[in-house]
């Protein structure tokens, strides 16, 4: 098979690392890509935003599968109209995706399909949105409606910092489009986790339980990020839990979407709360394979990847199964100086080649792209350094001792993940 990944972050390049295992895979493409995916497919210069010359590529290049790896081209319909043409997409079409691209529609499919998840309002205005911030009070959590590359959403501890929020998104116009509406919710205590699965419309295939860290400093402190790094499987989700969540969570919504007449193919990734003295709650669903727990979840898969994809597709899920490695993985980022506010382009990135030698190790790259023979920074989360093991300390030891190997003007990176695995293992 022909298959072409779209995207240019490290969620596509361990998109493209493990189809590239896959027998079925004969010729990898990459829309983009970036330096990394440039080792193990052919770089196509085309952005994940350009649905009409993805479309125009994949029928000129009799491409067999096409895999979306961002929110966006799927929240754009770039799905239905690959379908149009009779390629073969995985990810689900634009009716789905609203369970990510919209937050007020996520949550009224929580309410009605009775979803567990946080007391919460909608508003389309400045003045009722900071009235009701008055009335509840903080801590409390601030959220554009629409896509915002993970960075609309404030956990504000003071009202001051939710009226901000609520500033930034109505008057300042931060996110545009995607803050014409907010979600205002109850302020949930806890740990978040990442459970993603396959479904074909009718079944799910879960995948392993992961847990991101948003926050760029240790500690959990600073603001919001895309995800400085994350570790699977997450002992903190145990085989009861998971089984609550597949039941309560994942069924219920593909469940709920189909009464709502939209077929949900493709991945669904809950973001969870968990808290020991309560039951979980959800805190979003997201359309699509998570970044940063791809870069972690992937490597410990032990079965063929493209077979689950076109399973899924058909509507065959039913009879899958994922083997999974008997270890852990640890994924640390790599990220540029000033992340995630203004930060530079373009910095060499040295020491790469010394970790290709690395077992049990894999860097899988984002923000990066080759400039006269030289891998360089192209963008705010940089490399994502990945250390597997079955011993999870081992795993935790393997990414920081190879992440020190690496350099760039302004790299930095948290030096806390995967700590709070301790308390469960």
């Amino acid at each position: 098979m022909e298959i072409a990944v779209v995207g240019s972050g490290g969620r596509e390049h361990a998109l493209a690392y493990k189809i590239n295992e896959s027998a079925l895979c004969e010729k990898l493409f990459c829309l983009p890509g970036n330096a990394g995916t440039s080792k193990i497919a052919e770089n196509i210069e085309i952005s994940a935003e350009d649905i009409e010359r993805i479309v125009k590529f994949s029928k000129d290049n009799s491409i067999d599968l096409v895999v979306v790896g961002p929110e966006n081209p799927l929240a754009e319909g770039l799905v239905d109209e690959l379908e149009k043409e009779g390629i073969k997409a995985f990810g689900p079409k634009k009716a789905a995706a609203k369970i990510e691209a919209s937050k007020s529609f996520a949550k009224y499919i929580f309410k009605k399909y009775s979803i567990p998840t946080a007391e919460f309002e909608n508003f389309d205005n400045y003045d009722d949105a900071v009235e009701y911030v008055r009335k509840k009070g903080a801590p409390i959590v601030v959220k554009a409606d629409g896509l915002a590359a993970g960075k609309g959403v404030t956990v504000a501890q003071t009202e001051d910092e939710a009226i901000g929020a609520l500033k930034d998104i109505f008057l300042d116009k931060r996110f545009g489009d995607a803050g014409s509406s907010v979600v205002i919710e109850e302020y949930l205590v806890g740990e978040e986790a990442s459970f993603l699965v396959f479904s074909d419309g009718k079944d799910i295939l879960p995948m392993i339980a992961a847990q991101d860290h948003k926050p760029v400093y240790e500690g959990d402190k600073g603001p919001n990020t895309g995800g400085m790094g994350v570790y699977a499987k997450a002992p903190i989700v145990d085989k009861n839990l998971e089984n609550e969540i597949i039941e309560n969570f994942m069924e219920r919504a593909i469940e709920g979407l189909k009464k709502e007449g939209i077929e949900y193919k493709g991945v669904l990734y809950a973001g969870l709360m968990i808290d020991e003295n309560k039951d979980p709650s959800i805190l979003e669903f997201n359309c699509r394979f998570g970044d940063p727990e791809t870069q972690a979840i992937l490597p410990l898969m032990d079965s063929d990847i493209v077979e689950i994809f076109l399973s899924t597709i058909d509507g065959t899920l039913k009879s899958k199964e994922i083997k999974w490695k008997d270890a852990y993985a640890v994924s640390v980022v790599a990220a540029s100086g000033g992340y995630p506010s203004s930060y530079e382009k373009g910095k060499v990135i040295e020491g790469l080649e010394d970790v290709e030698k690395l077992e049990d190790v894999y860097v899988f790259h984002a923000g990066t792209k080759m400039c006269n023979d030289k891998i360089v920074t192209n963008g705010g989360r940089v490399l994502n350094v990945v250390g597997i093991d079955k011993d999870f300390k081992k795993a935790q030891e393997k990414a920081y001792n190879t992440i020190k190997m690496i350099n760039f003007e302004g790299m930095h990176y948290r030096k806390d993940i995967g700590n709070k695995a301790y308390k469960y293992l």
